[in-house]
């Protein structure tokens, strides 16, 4: 499947909203449901990749590194100008 101009620029949006969304937010609360679900997938108590982890009574708080939200915006706008330099669909 090949994307369109549109496709590029909704993906662009998405990708610079989650981008935005960790520079503002410096930590993630997972339910115990969730952090369950985790630990039964990921079979670790360690750092989870990039996002480093510290368990909380029976809940995981997740905290996203400054670089990650950077990074997403930058994917997000190269994207977004992909997607104005092609030609339009139809």
């Amino acid at each position: 499947m090949e994307f369109n101009r549109n496709q590029y620029f909704f993906l662009g949006v998405v990708i610079v909203l989650m981008g935005f969304q960790f520079r503002v937010v410096s930590e993630f609360v997972l339910t115990e449901d969730a952090t369950q679900f985790l630990a039964e997938r990921m079979h670790s108590s360690g750092a989870d990749g990039a996002m480093a982890a510290l368990s909380v009574g029976s809940q995981k708080v997740l905290h996203p590194p400054e670089w990650l939200g950077w990074c997403l915006i930058s994917v997000g706008a190269v994207l977004i100008l992909h997607s104005l330099a092609m030609p339009r669909p139809g």
